[in-house]
């Protein structure tokens, strides 16, 4: 799963740690960010974005279920604008598919250097890059619009202007990259939970990158629900466990419009030991338009 950095103060409502909570918090995001120096993207690919868990011919498989949901986000009209930046993008670029045709530059971002070079290498179709030729041609069957997937293949790749690190745990997370309030949206896949100790971490992470849109842009986000866990190679990656309750809230008291929220319960033929993660939340908001 896509992963953020290093650590923020605060406890998600605005509020300083004690001294003693910035200390142990510190630590247990940098506990984080050390443990995924042994992330293996290949091993991700492998144990997410194959059969069952991407199985086209099965409607009810969880990458089939994600990728509808963003493409009915992104065909609602509502959605658009210049920037687009996938936040913590990980290996994958299943998460922008319908996404990047409604903008003029897409900036793909990820904490760990091993995951820039394997998007790197998709975008400038080397050897050895994953196949995304399948998730391409089904969402090009879900959007209807009777292309060859090749062509939108070749869009994206002209699209991505920029493959840049991003530490979500920090007050600017893009760094100097990109100045706060200038995106017009944001996608994010199983990222914030997946770097986050706990609750408070997350929800602080979620103000972090929600200083980057503009009043009334747009967040598409993918997460976990009630996960521990997730292995990528040899690393076995903690993940900060919560419901889809308390999903909504990290939003709502955020001060996001939620446009549409939905959930998926991982049915048995898709438990394949890679993780031990129960469900997925899909959220479209909308942040706020300024007074």
């Amino acid at each position: 799963m896509e992963v953020g950095g290093h650590p923020e103060t605060g406890d998600g409502k605005g509020e300083p740690f004690s001294s003693n909570r910035i200390t142990a918090n510190m630590s247990t995001i940098e506990a984080i960010a050390e443990n995924y120096q042994t992330f293996n993207p290949a091993a991700y690919l492998q144990n997410n974005y194959i059969p069952p868990l991407a199985d086209f011919s099965d409607p009810d498989s969880v990458v089939a279920w994600k990728l509808k949901c963003l493409a009915d986000a992104c065909a609602s009209g509502e959605i658009g604008g210049q920037i687009l930046v996938d936040i913590g993008s990980g290996p994958t670029v299943y998460q922008v598919l319908s996404a990047f045709e409604l903008f003029k530059e897409v900036i793909l971002t990820d904490f760990l250097a091993v995951n820039r070079e394997e998007l790197k290498k998709w975008l400038h179709d080397e050897p050895g890059a994953f196949d995304w030729g399948p998730f391409i041609n089904h969402v090009c069957s879900i959007e209807g619009k009777g292309e060859p997937w090749q062509e939108k293949r070749k869009r994206l790749r002209e699209r991505v202007s920029r493959v840049i690190p991003v530490n979500v745990h920090q007050p600017c997370p893009l760094g100097t990259e990109l100045a706060p309030g200038t995106v017009d949206a944001l996608v994010s896949s199983f990222c914030l939970e997946a770097c986050s100790p706990d609750y408070p971490a997350f929800v602080k992470a979620l103000q972090n990158i929600t200083g980057l849109l503009k009043p009334g842009g747009h967040v598409l986000m993918i997460g976990a629900l009630e996960e521990s866990y997730f292995l990528a190679g040899e690393a076995k990656l903690s993940v900060a466990s919560f419901t889809e309750e308390m999903t909504r809230k990290a939003f709502q008291d955020m001060g996001y419009v939620i446009r549409d929220f939905r959930s998926y319960t991982m049915p048995e033929s898709m438990k394949v030991g890679v993780d031990d993660v129960k469900g997925i939340s899909f959220v479209w908001a909308q942040k706020k338009e300024s007074n």
